[in-house]
């Protein structure tokens, strides 16, 4: 649209009325002239994020093209995602940031993995383990402020889901991603590396299915984060299903999956810091992030919380801005009170991104 925009609603967390105006795509709160009103009620809120979200990488496997990318990243504007944290990328994306009317995405590099312990093509696999540190640093270097580690992975010598590396490696990575002002992030599965990986200063870790009383004391006192990827962790079960070479590999799967409501309900209740992602791309489909918030909501927290931990918490927690004036307007509204039990609607009723206005 042209010219100045007009939105009244009530904005969340506080649940005030509010007057917003968008002048060339940027944010005000003080009124503007001969606006057009394009929302008379609702509720506003900063532009969800997915904080782990692959748009590099294809649903069902193998590496996206420029054609795809830019698709998959309009499916999460329709869904109000207007931030991505793309949590490992084996393409690059920035060609992405030419469109001013998509997300805009925070990256972290490609996965670093050893060779045979990750999915096949997605990760740099490094032979020798003791080159992590520089390997970070590189990473560190191409992405957005973020690093991705793989922390654990089955190890068919053993049968079963082992760590990557070793204790001192991980510690000397994760200082040389902080010495280039990277933050950095694993994923694991598994119990054993969790105790490695948040002792050796980790900022992030992904699913945190292992999580036991031990290792959310560590999360704890080091403030680590937590992106559970839920709905990721549905697809336990068809894992171990596909797993009939290793079969304590597949029992130890179902086990974590039968467990995991309880594990992160521990963790939120411990006061660990969670965030919203779906993990979207590879498994799991592009813009599911209101069925993220709703497992979040399934497994504790309140519906403030699991929209905060997809909208205003995560926006702060990455160092983006939230609906402060001078900003980059990108906000969604829902007509309905999106505090329900059952979380936000699949698609807000109104997306801006910018100077570009979306409805479904």
């Amino acid at each position: 649209m042209t010219g100045a925009l007009h939105l009244i609603g009530r904005t969340l967390p506080d649940d005030q009325p509010v007057q917003l105006w968008v002048v060339d795509g940027i944010l005000h709160t003080e009124p503007v002239a001969d606006a057009t009103t394009i929302c008379e009620s609702g509720w506003i809120l900063p532009g969800l994020v997915d904080a782990h979200c692959h748009v590099g990488i294809r649903f069902g496997g193998g590496h996206t093209d420029h054609d795809e990318m830019v698709a998959d990243a309009r499916v999460e504007r329709e869904a109000g995602v207007l931030l991505l944290r793309d949590a490992g990328s084996p393409v690059d994306t920035r060609i992405l940031d030419a469109y001013e009317d998509l997300p805009r995405i925070i990256r972290a590099g490609r996965h670093l993995a050893r060779p045979k312990r990750y999915i096949r093509d997605l990760s740099i696999d490094l032979a020798d383990p003791e080159r992590l540190p520089d390997a970070v640093a590189e990473q560190a270097r191409a992405g957005d402020g973020w690093v991705k580690l793989v922390g654990d992975w089955i190890d068919r010598e053993v049968g079963d889901l082992a760590p990557l590396w070793s204790p001192e490696i991980l510690k000397a990575a994760i200082d040389a991603a902080h010495a280039e002002g990277a933050r950095v992030t694993a994923h694991v599965f598994g119990e054993q590396a969790l105790v490695d990986l948040v002792g050796a200063g980790i900022d992030c870790i992904e699913h945190g299915t292992g999580l036991t009383d031990e290792t959310i004391e560590m999360m704890v006192e080091h403030d680590t984060a937590l992106v559970p990827t839920l709905i990721n962790i549905e697809t336990f079960p068809q894992i171990a299903d596909g797993a009939g070479k290793f079969p304590r590999y597949a029992d130890h799967m179902r086990d974590l999956h039968r467990r995991v409501a309880d594990t992160i309900g521990r963790a939120h209740d411990a006061g660990i810091r969670i965030f919203a992602g779906t993990d979207a791309g590879g498994s799991i489909r592009h813009g599911r992030i209101a069925d993220e918030i709703a497992a979040l909501i399934g497994v504790g927290l309140s519906p403030l919380e699991a929209l905060g931990a997809a909208s205003w918490d995560a926006r702060e927690w990455l160092g983006r801005p939230g609906l402060e004036p001078g900003q980059r307007a990108d906000l969604v509204v829902y007509r309905e009170d999106p505090r329900t039990p059952a979380g936000v609607p699949d698609h807000p009723d109104l997306t801006v991104v910018g100077r570009h206005v979306f409805r479904p």
